[in-house]
């Protein structure tokens, strides 16, 4: 399961897709909103994606965290849209048959996701808003292009 979502994020669903016989092991990840950053109050995030490049991205991690580490399966969420404080915005889970493996596939999984999936946070907090991150914000014509890719593909991803 790879997908981009507006919706709240299921740690039930994420384990339920990896589950897997063969596995001794299911690790989980969820990025969720505090409260605080930067010594700033945050209200709440706000996602943007250009979701069908984001989705392949996703499917490609997952494929190379599969040949990385023998995996069983892998699955990974993303929200998009407004994430108030304590929600889930990011879910990774990971199957395998040790959990040395599986560990390390959900870190490498979150850490290369928030690299160069073309997924943008906007951080609102009491005062403001600044876009975080390694991906510092689509400009105005970027995000036009994520919010047609996102109404295009919510049919078929969330």
């Amino acid at each position: 399961m790879v997908r981009i979502s507006r919706t709240p994020l299921s740690l039930e669903r994420l384990v339920r897709a990896v589950r897997d016989p063969a596995a001794g092991a299911v690790v989980t990840f969820l990025g969720t909103t505090r409260n605080q950053n930067a010594g700033r109050r945050v209200v709440r995030l706000e996602y943007e994606a250009y979701a069908r490049m984001a989705v392949v991205e996703m499917r490609r991690l997952a494929a190379a965290a599969r040949r990385r580490w023998r995996l069983r399966k892998t699955a990974i969420v993303h929200r998009i849209g407004v994430v108030p404080v304590g929600q889930a915005s990011v879910g990774i889970a990971v199957s395998a048959a040790h959990r040395a493996e599986a560990f390390a596939a959900c870190h490498w999984l979150i850490d290369r996701l928030k690299e160069i999936v073309p997924i943008w946070k906007r951080e609102h907090f009491r005062g403001g808003q600044v876009w975080i991150g390694a991906q510092s914000g689509p400009d105005d014509r970027t995000r036009s292009v994520a919010r047609r890719g996102v109404r295009r593909s919510r049919s078929a991803t969330g």
